[in-house]
């Protein structure tokens, strides 16, 4: 007979379950979901968001193809980012947006090397692991909450958002 890791009755799906139950009830969580719905119920910051986040891109997809960034298409784009940024549903939207994805990473993060190094990792294991990963693309430039739906905000590259990432709301 086959055992499996994630049988119905598993210990490790139960502990699963009782992690996610955790998340779905702990107060910063449920937080977090209302900045969310009050953002998806305001058409307007979610037509500003759009706007900024595809201007944004743009910018980037320009940059990364090395083409010149005229100052009026930056301008208009940094008046866009900043309107967004004063438009508190929206920068409560993009902070949880935030936070809930570095929740997600750091949880990821902690089973992933659970899986590699076959035992619970320790404080010296995690430093390790961020301090190989300031590349480029690993991260260590925060999110700028302009990538909607990409896993790991801007990948630390600068395209006009000025700082070291973050909304630039708080």
């Amino acid at each position: 007979m086959r055992m499996t890791l994630l049988a119905e009755n598993s210990a490790i799906l139960i502990k699963t379950k009782e992690l996610c139950a955790e998340i779905a009830g702990h107060p910063a969580f449920l937080q977090f979901q209302t900045r969310i719905e009050s953002f998806l119920d305001d058409d307007d910051a979610r037509v500003q968001y759009k706007g900024a986040h595809e201007m944004g891109e743009q910018l980037h997809q320009k940059q990364h193809a090395g083409l010149e960034l005229g100052a009026a298409e930056i301008k208009a784009f940094e008046a866009a980012r900043d309107a967004l940024f004063d438009n508190p549903v929206a920068c409560d939207f993009m902070e949880a947006q935030r936070e809930l994805e570095t929740l997600r990473k750091e949880i990821g993060k902690y089973v992933g090397m659970t899986l590699e190094l076959g035992r619970v990792p320790t404080a010296d294991d995690l430093a390790e692991a961020e301090a190989g990963s300031n590349g480029c693309c690993g991260g260590g430039g925060g999110g700028c909450g302009c990538h909607d739906g990409d896993e790991g905000g801007d990948h630390g590259h600068s395209h006009g958002h000025g700082g070291g990432g973050g909304c630039g709301c708080h």
